[in-house]
């Protein structure tokens, strides 16, 4: 699978993996952004698979319904019910505390729409687990997927934030205008 995925993100597609997902630490949440179109998703997987690490997703429950539930299921997507109101931090942060490997995609705009500033889920997840946060870009414009370290969050959110928004600067979605 992994030399096929190779196959399509660099050669059909034409995109490059600058850096890999970490193999150490064992567990951390990546945060990837810009998510602006649906396409981001089968770019994700695909590098994702290229690297050969499982990095886990979490999806509205209506993906995983029907006849398609079970390929989301299959890629390493759990559902979530957005209409109820379950304390989702302290539920993922369960997960990672139950795992001894788990690595957690999330994107920090919460959707694919423009949003004025991210949500901050994430962010109480790693603290709460007590995991790194790793950053991945999909850029569009260069057809470039980039990936940070892992980087330990502090106690002052302000700057943990000025670190990943800084990642991001200048990266471009498939739609630049939604981000």
């Amino acid at each position: 699978m992994k030399t096929i995925a190779r196959f399509i993100l660099y050669t059909i597609l034409g995109w490059k993996l600058e850096n890999d997902f970490p193999q150490e630490p064992k567990k951390y949440v990546v945060i990837a952004a810009p998510h602006t179109s649906w396409l981001d998703f089968p770019i994700a997987i695909l590098s994702r698979m290229t690297s050969g690490t499982m990095v886990h997703f979490i999806g509205k429950s209506s993906l995983f319904k029907g006849p398609f539930g079970f390929f989301f299921k299959a890629l390493g997507g759990t559902p979530v019910d957005r209409s109820k109101s379950t304390n989702m931090v302290d539920a993922v942060i369960d997960v990672f505390n139950t795992k001894e490997e788990f690595r957690l995609g999330i994107s920090p705009e919460g959707t694919r729409k423009k949003v004025d500033k991210w949500k901050t889920g994430f962010y109480y997840i790693a603290k709460g687990a007590k995991v790194p946060i790793v950053m991945a870009t999909l850029d569009f414009k260069n057809k470039k997927i980039k990936i940070s370290k892992p980087y330990y969050t502090t106690d002052n959110i302000e700057a943990d934030f000025e670190v990943f928004y800084s990642f991001f600067k200048d990266v471009k979605g498939k739609n630049p205008e939604l981000f």
